[in-house]
C-alpha cells in the first residue's frame, strides 16, 4: 500500500520536519509567471485588462509570454496592486535595486 505524504514527514525527526516546511514556504513565495503574480494579488484577468486599458485577450498574450519589456512587466504589475524593483548584485559590488526601470518616456509606449 502506498505511503501518504502525511504519513511520510510523520516518520521524520522533528528538526528534518521543519527544514522541509521552512524550504517548501520559501518556494510558495516565489512566484512563477504572471498569471500566478495575478492569483496572487486576487485580480482577475478583466481586472488587470481594465487597468491596462487593454482587452482580456491580450492578459492572457502577456501572461504567456516569456519574454516582455521592462516596462510592460512595471505596468503589469502595478495593475495587479503591485511594484516593481529590480534588484542587482554585481561581483564585489554586493546587491542594490536599480530604479527607474521601465519607465515609459512621454511619447513612448509599451508594447
Amino acid at each position: 500500500m502506498p505511503v501518504t505524504h502525511e504519513e511520510l514527514m510523520a516518520r521524520l525527526p522533528k528538526d528534518r520536519q521543519e527544514r522541509i516546511k521552512a524550504r517548501a514556504a520559501e518556494l510558495q513565495a516565489d512566484v512563477e509567471g504572471l498569471k500566478a503574480l495575478r492569483k496572487l494579488a486576487r485580480r482577475s484577468q478583466e481586472q488587470i485588462a481594465q487597468s491596462l486599458g487593454i482587452k482580456q485577450p491580450s492578459v492572457v498574450k502577456i501572461e504567456r509570454q516569456t519574454d516582455l519589456y521592462l516596462s510592460t512587466l512595471r505596468r503589469f504589475v502595478e495593475a495587479a496592486g503591485g511594484t516593481l524593483e529590480l534588484r542587482i548584485e554585481l561581483p564585489g559590488t554586493g546587491a542594490f535595486t536599480l530604479t527607474g526601470v521601465g519607465e515609459i518616456d512621454a511619447g513612448k509606449q509599451a508594447v
